[in-house]
């Protein structure tokens, strides 16, 4: 995603369409990289408070796709599409999420990874179609919060793996 230059202090011009979400993790990056490109590692923790995931693929490479379903607390099912754009171990994973392969208000987001000590700064920076499918994800569907809680469940599950790593 190529960015026009900007002077110091402006606003990148995607500012109103954007959602950043970013928390630091107790593990290493290698391994919370690693909880994104494996399926057994996505299927434990993706997805805000209440919700399960079930993969019906997925493959880990640059135009690789992951399809799911994620399931609501209220029983509700909804079907989600990845398609991986850019992967660069262990920082930095670009890909476009919707509800379908043809979704045209997919979205793209870019995840970094980088190292806070010992920890693992992650940075979630999801840039919308429009503002208005921004401002829809935000208030409709919580995006910011559900972004926030799967991050902590990230974070609960690859601190636990690094844990029982340490122990054993």
């Amino acid at each position: 995603m190529a960015r026009a230059r900007q002077e110091p202090g402006a606003e990148p011009a995607t500012a109103d369409r954007e959602i950043v979400i970013s928390r630091v993790i107790d593990a290493p990056r290698e391994l919370v990289f690693e909880a994104f490109t494996e399926v057994r590692h996505l299927s434990q923790w993706w997805g805000p408070d209440g919700f399960t995931t079930t993969t019906r693929s997925f493959e880990f490479r640059e135009g690789g796709e992951w399809d799911f379903v994620l399931h609501g607390p209220d029983g509700t099912d909804y079907s989600e599409w990845i398609r991986w754009l850019r992967i660069a171990p262990p920082e930095r994973i670009a890909l476009l999420h919707g509800e379908s392969r043809d979704d045209p208000n997919a979205f793209e987001s870019v995840l970094t990874f980088a190292p806070d000590g010992a920890a693992t700064r992650i940075v979630m920076r999801t840039v919308f179609p429009t503002k208005e499918l921004r401002d829809e994800a935000a208030e409709k569907y919580h995006a910011v919060e559900g972004g926030r809680q799967t991050l902590s469940h990230l974070a609960a599950y690859v601190t636990d793996l690094a844990r029982k790593g340490a122990e054993g």
